[in-house]
């Protein structure tokens, strides 16, 4: 393994919360191929009813999810941690073609190499209608509301 992805196993609070906010900040570029560099070559993922494996197949599977899930923005939480795994819960707003939007809900587990990057997704995710004006997420978060303390609400 020559690719190393900061923070590495085993996690501490500090590092789980950071892992987790790095997670976030980097789907929310909504770049594929930037996304697919955090997990390994093999990665093996479930996304709801979808099952892939390896960086290829997260490329062109996060390329189809964006070209339907537009103006996509997410928020991550962490659950729980211990050595080298991960659970967090998420929130993610978007609208479709139509202009429909959707906050959607979901839980991951997480499991990483010893290099940082994560080697097994297992996502849940459920998706709730929304009007535009019902909103929480505008844009990545800032700089004042990362870290402990800034968790997402349940509803």
């Amino acid at each position: 393994m020559t690719d190393t992805r900061p923070p590495v196993p085993p996690f501490d609070l500090e590092s789980a919360v950071a892992k987790t906010q790095a997670a976030e900040d980097v789907w929310n570029t909504r770049d594929p191929h930037r996304v697919a560099l955090a997990y390994t070559e093999d990665s093996v993922w479930r996304n709801r009813d979808v099952f892939l494996v390896g960086r290829e197949k997260i490329v062109e599977f996060l390329t189809a999810k964006w070209e339907r899930e537009l103006d996509y923005v997410l928020r991550k939480s962490l659950w729980g941690f211990r050595e080298n795994r991960m659970a967090v819960r998420f929130q993610y707003e978007w609208h479709n073609a139509e202009g429909q939007w959707f906050r959607s809900y979901g839980n991951e587990l997480w499991e990483f190499a010893e290099n940082g990057l994560m080697r097994r997704r297992e996502a849940s995710i459920n998706d709730v209608l929304i009007n535009e004006s019902d909103r929480r997420y505008l844009g990545p978060r800032a700089e004042a509301e990362r870290g402990p303390g800034h968790d997402i609400p349940l509803d």
